[in-house]
């Protein structure tokens, strides 16, 4: 039996997260080659539906309907370009043990039959609701597959159970309720199945910000007085899609007197000698992402400027060296400064600049690490 074409039969073992703690992380090769075992797709599949399934098992639902793409990547691993990320446009259905079901734009459907082999090709069908509201309730698709929904969950037996819903747009929420169907939180369940990750989504982790180290040595090597912030973003996204990146969501380039307050953007201002020049480059690779923040000095750095980098690393290597399993998020909050010492009249006001949080196939995944909310 090819356990990659049978999706909906999973083993206690598919939950094993594979992890491999001896000796220094590695940074695995992109290419897949016969003489190193590196990523394996099937494995990765498979414990993330596993994981999901479990998640499920310990919640009050009996189903998950999804469309966030994030999600959807988790539970069927198909993705159609990141230009969906905010269009709605796809939605995905998990009951029980069954496997899932994968709504798709058009012709997508079709693609997922020819070359998602893991998932069963009945269950890959074309689909659309409301794509933010450009198709109008009036014209019956909500109402229609809200209905195919309702008779699917019916059929799995999980009709009397909620079902848990990530998010929708309102009237697909109105839709499936006069569907017949009693709809719950469902992001928390999903959040649950994706904290934990297994050796593949490391090691895909791990090469994404391997990208990034590479990025980060080019923009050491351009900046100077004359070069502008934009200037390093646009340079910044060339080189990692030539790497192989899936998206770049964000550059942030910020320097000079824009450092503070921190505005979490760019512009064309240009790099002045003495600048300092703050940088977040969030990008992904196979849908896993990374969050990688570094400072540069134009030119030499200032006393001022070393006592802060002093400070910073300080609490950082206090965080990461208290980081153990048990350990709860407000522990390692209360290693960090208050608000008020870093020139903020309260936490909310400092969030921004003062969380940490967990990475995956979403930016922002467990766990959150904050004063504002971990104490």
């Amino acid at each position: 039996m090819n356990r990659a074409l049978t999706p909906n039969v999973l083993t206690p073992q598919d939950l094993d997260p594979n992890w491999q703690w001896q000796g220094r992380l590695p940074a695995l090769g992109f290419s897949s080659v016969d003489f190193e075992r590196r990523i394996d797709h099937d494995r990765l599949r498979r414990y993330r539906l596993s994981r999901t399934r479990q998640a499920l098992q310990a919640s009050d639902a009996g189903s998950l309907l999804l469309f966030d793409v994030n999600n959807i990547r988790y539970v069927s691993a198909t993705k159609i370009g990141e230009w969906e990320r905010d269009k709605m446009c796809r939605f995905c259905l998990l009951t029980g043990d069954d496997a899932p079901y994968v709504w798709d734009f058009g012709s997508a459907a079709v693609h997922h039959k020819k070359f998602s082999d893991w998932l069963i090709p009945d269950h890959c069908r074309a689909g659309v609701v409301g794509m933010r509201g450009t198709i109008p309730p009036s014209f019956g698709l909500m109402k229609k597959y809200a209905e195919e929904i309702a008779g699917l969950i019916e059929d799995a037996g999980m009709k009397d159970m909620p079902v848990g819903l990530d998010y929708a747009e309102t009237a697909m929420f109105h839709a499936l309720k006069e569907a017949g169907l009693n709809v719950v939180d469902g992001q928390q369940i999903m959040l649950g199945a994706r904290e934990i990750k297994n050796w593949d989504e490391i090691q895909l982790l791990t090469q994404a910000a391997s990208m990034v180290d590479g990025v980060y040595h080019m923009i050491y090597e351009e900046l100077k007085p004359g070069i502008r912030e934009n200037d390093i973003v646009a340079m910044s996204n060339k080189l990692l899609y030539e790497m192989g990146s899936d998206d770049v969501e964000a550059i942030n380039a910020i320097s000079g007197e824009r450092c503070n307050p921190h505005p979490h953007n760019f512009t064309d201002r240009l790099f002045r000698p003495g600048d300092q020049a703050f940088f977040d480059i969030l990008q992904s690779y196979q849908g896993y992402r990374t969050c990688y923040y570094r400072t540069f000095n134009i030119g030499t750095s200032t006393p001022a400027q070393q006592d802060a980098y002093v400070k910073a690393r300080e609490w950082i290597d206090a965080s990461i060296e208290a980081i153990k399993p048990g350990v709860t998020t407000d522990q390692v909050a209360r290693l960090w400064p208050k608000a008020h010492e870093f020139g903020f009249p309260d936490e909310l006001s400092a969030f921004g600049l003062q969380f940490g949080h967990g990475l995956g196939l979403a930016l922002h995944e467990r766990p959150i690490i904050s004063r504002a909310v971990s104490l």
